[in-house]
């Protein structure tokens, strides 16, 4: 039996990318657009787990489809963690992503003896529409460097630096950063959840 699975974004590049990665599995990958939804859920939790729990209950609720959805962010340890699930906010609505991570380089360079310590985070949530949901996650460490570098990648990329690659995200390719990224973790470890998700559901319907 072939299930849909609904992608919580509006993003179909990013719907591209959960299609190739799921593909092998029993499903019909579509998305919000494609169903006609153009709501978005307030993410009102206070961690990436507990915004892609509330998005994948929600339209999973919504839709009575199976509902995949994520959230992801920066985590600086000299800022507490911030900006964390403001991370798409932090500069503020209509801020740009320079805006976003100039503003941290600003707050850095205020505490300059300050280790630049920090992970880029991914939680993936998968609800059913009863709502039994389980959810997977994934980080990349890093430090943040001093100034914004590289013309790859978006958000935060050109002022996270990976020590290993002596580049910031923004220097690296896409195919190299997707095989390593926080993203591509969590994905793949909910892959591998959904899969077992599918089983499990199939053999209670017979």
């Amino acid at each position: 039996m072939t299930r849909r699975l609904l992608v919580a974004t509006h993003n179909p590049g990013k719907v591209t990318e959960y299609k190739s990665l799921l593909a092998g599995l029993h499903l019909a990958v579509t998305w919000l657009d494609e169903v006609g939804i153009s709501e978005d859920v307030e993410e009102t939790e206070d961690t990436f787990e507990g915004n892609a729990i509330l998005k994948a209950r929600y339209y999973a609720s919504l839709t009575g489809l199976w509902t995949w959805a994520d959230d992801s962010g920066l985590e600086v340890d000299a800022l507490d963690g911030r900006p964390g699930v403001l991370s798409a906010r932090y500069a503020g609505e209509g801020a740009t992503d320079a805006d976003r991570y100039r503003k941290v380089l600003g707050e850095l360079a205020a505490l300059p003896d300050a280790p630049r310590t920090a992970r880029f985070r991914c939680v993936v949530a998968v609800a059913q529409p009863g709502g039994k949901v389980d959810t997977r996650d994934g980080t990349l460490e890093g430090v943040i460097a001093h100034e914004p570098k590289g013309s790859h990648g978006f958000g935060y990329d050109p002022i996270f630096y990976i020590p290993g690659f002596q580049a910031t995200l923004a220097e690296l390719e896409r195919g190299v950063k997707n095989e390593m990224s926080h993203r591509a973790e969590a994905a793949a470890k909910a892959r591998e959840m959904l899969g077992v998700m599918l089983s499990e559901a199939e053999g209670g319907e017979e």
